[in-house]
């Protein structure tokens, strides 16, 4: 996802000399072309992340268009002050691309996770939060990125992620409406993921197709603002809801569909596929970790069978 978020950066700032890129000593590789391109539309502020976002306010009041990238670490639990006080505050479109979504950095150890970020940020007043799946959903939150007149956070996996979609399935995107990835939308299961975990969420598609058990997949690429309305739609034929998120329970994809159902008024019967409220000590590859937090394909299988047949 990093090299659509380049491509598309690239793309961007040849037609508008007003953008420029931000970052805090990291993606030198991944950004030599950039820099060639636009020298002087590239700032490497060095490892100072919570002075990289005063500076991207202070040139977003100038009339700069703001991209600030780094690990998500560093750049949302280091940097929370400045992004609730320069930008969400005084409500300033800067762009904040964070690169290592929950157990992406695992080999890392557990300060290196980002498994709380999702949380705290739609917690903040004028933020907008999106958790693309893979290249094509990155290129069209992108395509609407400089227009908007508010900041926001886009939550990147590290891994050069394969594209889901296929240019049909990706032709129904919309800011802050859930987008159908495998299914027909009218079966009695439908899975609810965003980000690193949608490839996941399909593997359980398949398994539960391979015995019998009927399901729909939608991506939600857009946390905050997720239209209620359209959740309501998708969700009305379904049984079982089923939410999966390499983060936390608290506050994340779990929490923020179980207060949309409960604000529009209707109810189901909801499982939650996410971290538990604990740091993870091991170290290790993301699958690793996940089957060391007990997220085993099987299991999850297992549970949404024991709801019985969705009605």
């Amino acid at each position: 996802m990093r090299k659509a978020f380049v491509r598309k950066l690239i793309q961007l700032s040849e037609q508008d000399k007003e953008i420029l890129l931000l970052t805090g000593d990291l993606g030198f590789s991944v950004f030599d072309e950039y820099k060639e391109k636009f020298p002087r539309q590239f700032l490497n502020v060095g490892v100072s992340e919570q002075c990289m976002v005063g500076m991207a306010a202070g040139l977003a009041l100038e009339g700069k268009k703001v991209f600030v990238y780094s690990i998500i670490p560093f750049l949302i639990y280091r940097s929370f002050e400045q992004i609730r006080n320069d930008l969400c505050y005084q409500k300033l479109p800067v762009k904040l691309i964070g690169i290592g979504s929950g157990l992406a950095y695992g080999g890392q150890g557990g300060t290196h996770h980002a498994i709380e970020d999702l949380g705290i940020m739609t917690s903040l007043p004028e933020m907008m939060v999106f958790a693309p799946a893979d290249p094509f959903e990155v290129e069209k939150i992108m395509d609407h990125a400089l227009d908007f007149d508010q900041p926001c956070y886009i939550r990147l996996n590290r891994a050069e992620d394969p594209p889901i979609h296929t240019l049909e399935t990706i032709s129904h995107f919309e800011i802050g409406k859930p987008l159908k990835v495998r299914g027909s939308g009218t079966e009695g299961v439908t899975v609810l993921a965003s980000g690193n975990v949608l490839s996941w969420a399909i593997e359980i598609f398949e398994a539960l197709d391979s015995k019998g058990i009927r399901a729909s997949v939608y991506s939600l690429h857009t946390l905050k603002p997720l239209d209620g309305e359209a959740l309501r739609t998708i969700l009305k034929p379904s049984g079982l809801v089923v939410t999966m998120e390499e983060h936390v329970q608290s506050n994340g994809l779990f929490s923020l569909v179980s207060t949309l159902m409960q604000s529009k008024g209707f109810l189901k019967n909801i499982l939650c596929v996410s971290l538990q409220d604990c740091f993870i000590h091991d170290v290790g590859r993301q699958e690793f970790l996940r089957e060391s937090a007990c997220l085993k394909n099987s299991e999850i299988i297992d549970t949404i069978l024991s709801y019985g047949p969705p009605s």
